[in-house]
Order: C-alpha cells, then sequence, then structure tokens
C-alpha cells in the first residue's frame, strides 16, 4: 500500500500567560490529580515556590524534587522512582527547558499528566511533546519524542521578567530558528515532529513568530533588563514559548537543530545556552540554504540587535580547529538528524563551509578581517 504523509498538528492541551500564572497551578493541577510531584529546578525550588506552595496545597498535595541538572536517562529514572514510590497523579516541571523536558519524560513513564511551568523563556520546550536527553556530561544523546504534548502549561509573565536577560535572548535565538527550519521542510515535503506535512496553521505561526521577534525583540530585551513587563515582552514571551513550540513541532525541523547538536560535541559549547547554539545554527543555515542577501543582513541584524551569537567566539569557539569543526559538522549529518529536511541533499562539508562562512560574515560585520 502505497505510503503517504497527512497533514497533522499537534498543540498542548491549555496554555495560560500572564502575570500572577503561577497562581493557577493549584487550579489546574488539581483538575488532573489530587497529588503532585513539582520536578523543580533552582531558581524554581528557592524563590518561586515558597512564594506559592501554602496555597497551593490548599487544593492539591505537593512534593517538591530538586532537579538534577541535566536531563539525562539516569535523571529521568531517579525521578521517575520518585514519582512512582509517592504515588503522584501529577508531574509539574518548573525552571527551564532541562527541567521541564525531565519532567514530562518523567510524566509520560509513570503515566500521569504534564504541567508545565517555565521560570524562564529561553526554549520552546514547555509545548512539546518532545524531550531533549543529553549524556551526563552535556552532549546532545538522542530526542524523546512523547505521545502527547504536556496537559497544562503556565507561563507568568512576572517570573520571565525577573529571571536575567539573557534567558529570554537565548529564547529568541531558539524560535528564530522556527520559520527558516518550517520552510525548509515544507519545500521538501518533509514531515514534521509529529510525523506529517505541515499545515497552514503551523506555517503562519512559524512566520508570525518570526515577525514578531523582528517587530518586538529589542523592546523585549529592554523590558526585561528593567525587570518589568511591558506587551512587547508579552509578546516575545509567547513567541518563544507558545509559537514558537507550535511551528518547531507542527512545522519541522531543520538544519538549524541539527548544527546545535553537532555543537555540543564539543565542551567549549557546554556553558552556552540551547537558543545561542541554535541561533548560530541558523546563520549557518542561511549559507546552507543560499538565502538572499537582504534575509541574511536582516538575520545578523537581528541577532547583533538583541545579543544573539554571530561568531563561533560567542559559542566558545574563538580557538575551533578545522578538525573540531569537521566533527561538528560530521555529527549535523549523522543518519535520522533533521538537517535531512533540507530541499537540497546535505554532506558534512557542505556543512563545514557554511559553519566557516557564517562566522566569517559575523566577524567581518564586526570589522574582523584577520585570516
Amino acid at each position: 500500500m502505497e505510503k503517504r504523509l497527512n497533514q497533522t498538528a499537534i498543540f498542548p492541551g491549555r496554555y495560560v500567560q500572564g502575570e500572577g500564572a503561577l497562581e493557577e497551578l493549584r487550579t489546574e493541577a488539581a483538575r488532573l490529580g489530587r497529588s503532585a510531584l513539582i520536578i523543580a529546578g533552582s531558581t524554581a525550588r528557592q524563590r518561586w515556590i515558597p512564594q506559592y506552595l501554602e496555597r497551593w496545597r490548599e487544593r492539591i498535595d505537593v512534593v517538591v524534587e530538586p532537579f538534577g541538572g541535566e536531563c539525562s536517562e539516569e535523571e529521568i529514572q531517579r525521578l521517575s522512582e520518585v514519582a512512582r514510590r509517592g504515588r503522584c497523579e501529577v508531574v509539574v516541571g518548573m525552571g527551564g527547558g532541562k527541567a521541564i523536558d525531565t519532567a514530562k519524560a518523567v510524566a509520560h513513564g509513570v503515566s500521569a499528566p504534564a504541567v508545565i511551568a517555565p521560570t524562564i523563556a529561553s526554549t520552546d520546550a514547555p509545548t512539546s511533546a518532545v524531550s531533549v536527553i543529553y549524556t551526563p556530561q552535556g552532549a546532545f544523546a538522542r530526542y524523546l519524542f512523547l505521545p502527547r504534548n504536556p496537559d497544562v502549561v503556565l507561563v507568568d509573565t512576572a517570573v520571565i521578567a525577573a529571571a536575567p536577560v539573557r534567558f529570554l535572548v537565548a529564547g529568541m535565538g531558539d524560535a528564530l530558528a522556527t520559520w527558516f527550519e518550517a520552510q525548509s521542510c515544507r519545500q521538501a515535503w518533509a514531515s514534521n515532529q509529529c510525523g506529517g506535512l505541515a499545515t497552514l496553521a503551523a506555517w503562519q505561526l512559524a512566520r508570525l513568530c518570526y515577525d514578531t521577534l523582528l517587530e518586538q525583540g529589542v523592546a523585549a530585551v529592554m523590558a526585561c533588563r528593567e525587570k518589568v513587563v511591558t506587551p512587547a515582552l508579552s509578546a516575545v514571551v509567547e513567541a518563544n514559548t507558545l509559537l514558537s513550540g507550535l511551528g518547531f513541532e507542527s512545522g519541522g525541523l531543520a538544519a538549524a537543530h541539527s548544527i546545535h547538536n553537532g555543537l555540543t560535541r564539543l565542551e567549549a559549547t557546554h556553558r552556552y545556552y540551547h537558543g545561542e547554539k541554535v541561533a548560530f545554527g541558523v546563520l549557518a543555515g542561511l549559507f546552507l540554504s543560499g538565502q538572499p542577501a537582504a534575509v541574511v543582513e536582516e538575520v545578523y541584524g537581528f541577532c547583533q540587535s538583541v545579543g544573539l551569537p554571530t561568531t563561533l567566539a560567542d559559542v566558545g569557539l574563538g580557538d575551533v580547529t578545522e578538525g573540531q569543526l569537521r566533527q561538528v559538522a560530521e555529527a549535523a549529518c549523522v543518519e535520522g538528524e533533521t538537517i535531512h529536511h533540507e530541499p537540497q541533499p546535505v554532506t558534512s562539508s557542505a556543512v563545514l563551509a557554511a559553519i566557516k562562512t557564517a562566522d566569517r560574515f559575523g566577524r567581518e560585520r564586526l570589522g574582523d578581517n584577520s585570516p
């Protein structure tokens, strides 16, 4: 029988965003169960949970477990055992992208609903049905594709505004890839992250994500520096979280995230955030796909305006060797990587050339004409 790809899209069950949205955790979690395990990053545990814990406990039993810092098989197994021993009916992920991805994997493993409450807007992980699994040392290992999206996503914009601005900017780097990767998948008739072709909704959301970043990104950075919530900040938080999440998952991934995965093979990049490395993957992807000069200038200009990387040095690779870059390019092109969703055949040599060109372009924009 001839195999066909249908247009497919998937979404979280409920999305709530606004100042004070964390208050709603007690109501949203109580709709799903009587007891909750909160997998909490350090900032969530130290700053935000103490403010709300007693109010949450008026409606639902809550156990807080610290996140170990890496979304690894070992950490998922450890926290799954905590959830089973506590007979927790709901799993809540509160923190950054890795804590959130871990919570989603744990919820799946123990067959519990997932409630996600990000404390930063640094990735599009909160809404998606995928967890990115790393080794305990921080290198990319694999994607874990989950059968369902989170049941609830709670995004408190006051919490996001209180976080360091670098997190918001990194989220813009992750979101920046959404339009370009969805565009590649559409041109190639490649499958999205839920195993089908992109819908018109996904395509339009991906474009809206890109347009929102360009229009509101600089103003959102200024608001975050002042620790205040403005319409621009709210718009970019939605772009980083919801629009990017829906756009990448139902639109598809391509070169930028594969190049990110390749970059994680080099230890020097591990102190840089996911979205920062994805942003450089976007820039390399511009040259891999031969984007028009106007688009290249627009994207580099945006990255510079908000503080995203434009050179290899910006992701810790100022002294990188040719051999190390080749290692990155080869890792980006392994079988099964989403770089093969690009509309043209991709080789590691082509990726290496694109990475080097992206770095050169970025350096020369900054006035560095050295060899």
